[in-house]
């Protein structure tokens, strides 16, 4: 059966992709980029399940789900830029005033991995941003060189991942992440008029 990338509508499969094994323990929830560092910070276990769980019932949700049949397999968060904390972060720079989405994390299940699952959600993603009108979406992925990296720091995506997507080096970071730099990777989705 295919993988479906779908928007995250169900918080419970969101739960299963970024959520704690317990409710009251104090994870990310890939909140970290969602929030300003302060919002980020000011908020603590229950109140972070709680906060995704109300931004899963917005209209445009805060990410898309990978699919194996009913089963949920991945996540990748992608919103509007100017809704995340990259709209403020010093590190990564802004290329212009296009009003861009993101991608910033992309994750998939133990036991799922290393079946082209991310590059789907990666697809989906675009897709995703593409559907909401998006004139371009943007990843900051590790620019590993063919390195092993670390899997709790992969969740930003490889240059290779986001160049096999169809996405441009656009310029570098000020970020590193497990010791790898971070850039800034684009793919612009407006559509050319022929006519």
């Amino acid at each position: 059966m295919p993988i479906e990338v779908r928007p995250a509508t169900s918080f419970a499969d969101v739960r299963t992709m970024v959520g704690p094994k317990r409710p009251d323990a104090d994870v990310c929830w890939c909140l970290s980029y969602r929030l300003s560092p302060k919002e980020n910070t000011a908020l603590h276990r229950e109140q972070r399940g709680a906060l995704v769980e109300r931004l899963v019932r917005q209209s445009v949700p805060p990410g898309v789900l990978a699919y194996d049949g009913d089963e949920v397999v991945g996540w990748a968060g992608v919103h509007r830029r100017a809704d995340t904390s990259f709209a403020t972060n010093r590190r990564i720079p802004h290329l212009d005033e296009l009003d861009v989405w993101s991608v910033w994390c992309i994750r998939v299940r133990p036991g799922h991995r290393g079946t082209g699952i991310s590059h789907r959600l990666l697809d989906g993603a675009v897709e995703f941003a593409r559907n909401h009108h998006a004139p371009a979406i943007e990843g900051y992925p590790l620019d590993n060189r063919g390195a092993k990296v670390d899997l709790t720091m992969a969740y930003v995506g490889t240059k290779k991942l986001f160049e096999d997507a169809g996405f441009v080096e656009a310029a570098s970071t000020n970020s590193v992440l497990n010791g790898f730099p971070r850039i800034v990777m684009r793919k612009s989705l407006m559509r050319m008029d022929l006519s």
